[in-house]
């Protein structure tokens, strides 16, 4: 049975922790369900991992959208976060609750993810209040990379860490019922996670979150723009990929495929038929 936010509570309580990644079409988000994996985000960073993109920026609602339908299918029965790109939220707080609506509404998600603490306090409020599940995102945020002066960890100096911490309370107090916390030390997520009643999960903020979060192309060895700090590939994907088209490439150059067990024949006496006819 697919878990609720009920569920994650408990296991934040009793210490269990949660395990899950990023997917983007139908046939990852199938084969992360059959791993039993519990939650499933439909990142924006899609824009990376899918369409080639330098970052998330130019991710649309509609890409998130149809991205989340296709994971949606393919896990019926995993909990399944859909992440609100850029301009999604940001402009105005009636926009934000309607583009969240439609991620409930045309792609039957669990839950909406948006980046950002206090300074977005209002449509958390506001999408919580229309009876939206909303998940937080602090620490490295990409979507403000430009403000942060890049992709760099958050919340290194005690004054930071504060900071971080006081946006943690926030977006709790404004009704998330989870928080994700990317690039920040081992220390401050613990000092977090200590502090607010609901999860908190780490993307490259150690082990005292109570989950981990990895894309799944990074995880599978597809991503290869960059790697960062946290993460650990589990495959090459990306490598078999590219020495299959190679000897895919050299069968044909050779002539070796496809054989005579890849390739369809004329049903007995046709071919003889066939032949007579195009004479005549």
């Amino acid at each position: 049975m697919k878990l609720t936010r009920l569920d994650f509570e408990k296991m934040k309580k009793s210490g269990v922790p949660v395990a899950w990644i990023t997917a983007y079409d139908y046939h990852t988000a199938r084969f992360a369900e059959r791993a039993g994996l519990e939650m499933l985000l439909v990142g924006d960073s899609l824009g990376m991992c899918v369409y080639g993109y330098e970052g998330t920026i130019p991710v649309t609602m509609d890409q998130c959208l149809l991205h989340s339908e296709a994971v949606r299918r393919g896990a019926p029965d995993t909990f399944v976060v859909g992440d609100m790109p850029f301009l999604s939220y940001q402009v105005s707080v009636p926009d934000a609750v309607a583009n969240a609506g439609r991620f409930f509404k045309e792609a039957r998600v669990d839950a909406v993810k948006l980046e950002g603490g206090r300074r977005v306090l209002p449509q958390i409020r506001a999408i919580t209040e229309a009876g939206m599940l909303l998940m937080g995102h602090i620490g490295l945020t990409p979507q403000s990379s430009g403000q942060l002066g890049g992709f760099k960890a958050q919340g290194r100096t005690a004054e930071a860490a504060v900071d971080l911490i006081e946006d943690a309370l926030a977006v709790e107090e404004a009704g998330a019922f989870a928080l994700v916390l990317e690039g920040v030390p081992s220390e401050v997520c613990g000092l977090i996670r200590e502090r607010l009643r609901i999860p908190v999960y780490g993307v490259g903020a150690g082990l005292p979150a109570d989950g981990q979060l990895m894309t799944s192309a990074d995880l599978l060895g597809l991503f290869k723009m960059f790697t960062p700090k946290f993460v650990k590939a589990y495959a090459d994907l990306g490598g078999d990929m590219e020495r299959a088209f190679k000897a895919y490439a050299a069968d044909v150059k050779a002539g070796t495929f496809p054989g005579p067990e890849h390739c369809y024949a004329m049903l007995d006496g046709e071919w003889d038929k066939l032949r007579k006819l195009i004479a005549d």
